[in-house]
């Protein structure tokens, strides 16, 4: 897949009011099961950005849900200063019960692939996972050079070529202009640059520390869904064989891409999709 290869758009734009929030989500495919797919954290990332070379390929067998998160793509820019993370969960399971999904099977890429992790894992997760294919993540987060290009973010377009230069293998993304194009423009929606910048800021009385670099704390044991985890070999955003952790997941399966990055799902969208869409189809059988 490449930039220049650019999907039709087969999916609707829809809204929903969620406890005051107005809330963005893309929608695809009528099957009798729903898919819920959680994108993305970087600077620009959201939804149709994440999402726009898969949806199609789950909608030929789901119905498809892929929402904005709270503070992210169209859905209102709130940033909570103390629960922070949890608070984007809640507001995540308030947007399923207001569309009445009791029971989905997810996919997660990045932060959303981690946040899945960390609720499939909880005694009682707050998010209703029937299973999960996950993206790039869990395992240990780096301080490394290519982390601190998505944090340093300052809304140009070569700030943006270096997030996709950490976040795909293939440089044909960060050297595209349309695409960088199209990844600034959403970078740069109104309140969409300060939602994302204002996780970094601290108070004086609050100890200074980085969000990465820090131990990996999921209790991967604990996850009892059925489970289909990527990991790129080419990821910089990551330590060489951070997958390995993935392995503890009881029953997981795990796909190694040799030649795919962070963002796995969109530069390697084909072998990606076929493997996860065969996943959640064998689940589907009698």
């Amino acid at each position: 897949m490449s930039p220049t290869d650019r999907p039709l758009r087969t999916w609707a734009d829809r809204f929903v009011d969620v406890g005051g929030i107005r809330t963005h989500y893309l929608e695809a495919g009528d099957g009798p099961r729903t898919v819920v797919l959680l994108h993305s954290g970087e600077f620009g990332g959201g939804a149709e950005l994440c999402w726009e070379y898969n949806i199609a390929a789950f909608a030929e067998h789901f119905r498809v849900v892929a929402p904005d998160w709270l503070g992210f793509g169209e859905t209102d820019k709130l940033h909570d200063f103390v629960s922070k993370s949890d608070r984007m969960i809640r507001h995540m399971a308030a947007f399923l019960r207001v569309l009445t999904i009791d029971r989905a099977y997810f996919v997660g890429a990045s932060m959303g692939a981690t946040r899945l992790l960390h609720e499939a894992a909880r005694p009682t997760p707050g998010l209703p996972i029937a299973a999960m294919v996950l993206v790039s993540g869990g395992g240990f987060v780096p301080d490394n050079a290519h982390r601190r290009s998505l944090l340093a973010y300052d809304g140009t377009d070569e700030g943006m070529r270096g997030i996709l230069r950490a976040c795909m293998a293939d440089t044909a993304w960060a050297t595209d202009d349309r695409y960088v194009a199209r990844r600034v423009a959403a970078s740069l929606e109104p309140g969409a640059w300060e939602a994302i910048a204002a996780a970094r800021l601290k108070a004086p009385n609050v100890p200074a520390r980085s969000d990465f670099g820090q131990a990996d704390a999921i209790a991967y044991e604990r996850v009892t869904v059925p489970t289909l985890a990527f990991a790129g070999a080419k990821d910089l955003l990551r330590e060489p064989g951070y997958h390995q952790a993935l392995e503890r997941i009881p029953g997981a399966e795990v796909e190694l891409l040799d030649d795919a990055g962070h963002l796995l799902n969109i530069e390697r969208a084909q072998r990606f999709n076929a493997r996860a869409v065969r996943f959640l189809t064998d689940l589907e059988k009698p």
